[in-house]
């Protein structure tokens, strides 16, 4: 498509070959948020919650579930609330932790939930995926982030509803919500990563920037915030996430020059980089 407009743009050089080009380039980059709408939900089994694990888990009274995905400890998918230790060592607690645990326990403990599931069903833990409602229909994952209780967490194989939770998010950060108010969960100038690297690496952040350039490179893909790729902040697409992107519409050639809001684990590689996975993990801002 970009090259098609390319050379509709050389042979015509029309004003309006352009504009049309200029609005097709624009729903290639919102294509991807508006067909993650269609993943539905499937409805899956009944059950009562006998505890609350920390703020983004419970365990049911039974079992529940088929063949090899059987499980009694949900993990609420789609969603990272503030962690716990749970046994792990040199684990530091996240701020609001108990917090997010007592919101969803007063959301859930002792009553009848709802799975419902998006995608992969089962995680390596053993804990069954699933989003939770309750039998008024209230939508536990969106009350917690409404509450701002939870951040948006994604995977490339359960990404139904993430617009809505995107949406969710977004309005309890506006109100300062939660997590929201304090500075553990703020969201990072790229700028910012370069020089506070040894502290964020290996967290999950949210970074807000500009893309300078877009490189695609052995079947890859990087999208640079800054002049030097080795020392800048980042975010790189395999192979895989390359082709993912290309099925949803969504051209990361197309990102530069735009300021844009990416969602993942900070790692080192040649200065800070996220490792994006599916289309979701990149807000759009410039709109």
């Amino acid at each position: 498509m970009r090259v098609f407009c390319q050379k509709i743009a050389l042979s015509k050089a029309g004003h309006d070959f352009v504009l049309y080009c200029a609005v097709i380039a624009l729903v290639l980059l919102f294509a991807p948020h508006l067909q993650a709408k269609d993943l539905k939900l499937v409805k899956g089994e009944t059950a009562e919650v006998a505890l609350v694990v920390d703020g983004d888990t419970i365990k049911l009274k039974h079992a529940i579930g088929k063949g090899n995905l059987v499980s009694e400890q949900i993990r609420l998918v789609g969603i990272q609330a503030p962690k716990l230790p749970l046994g792990r060592k040199n684990f530091k607690t996240w701020p609001l932790a108990a917090v997010a645990k007592r919101a969803l326990e007063k959301l859930a403990l002792g009553k009848k939930v709802t799975l419902s599931y998006g995608g992969r069903r089962m995680d390596r833990h053993g804990r069954l995926l699933a989003h939770l409602h309750l039998p008024d229909g209230a939508w536990i994952q969106g009350a917690l982030l409404s509450q701002g209780m939870a951040r948006v967490y994604s995977f490339p194989d359960n990404r139904a509803v993430i617009a809505e939770m995107l949406s969710k998010e977004k309005s309890a950060r506006a109100q300062k919500l939660g997590i929201w108010r304090h500075p553990f969960y703020r969201i990072q100038a790229q700028t910012e990563l370069v020089t506070g690297l040894k502290q964020l690496k290996n967290s999950f952040q949210l970074i807000e920037g500009r893309v300078l350039d877009v490189t695609h490179l052995r079947k890859k893909v990087f999208i640079n915030f800054g002049a030097n790729w080795r020392t800048d902040f980042t975010v790189s697409l395999n192979a895989r996430a390359v082709k993912l992107f290309a099925r949803m519409g969504f051209d990361p050639l197309l990102l530069k020059g735009q300021r844009v809001r990416v969602r993942g684990w900070i790692k080192s590689y040649n200065g800070p980089m996220i490792n994006a996975t599916h289309p979701e993990q990149i807000e759009m801002l410039d709109k």
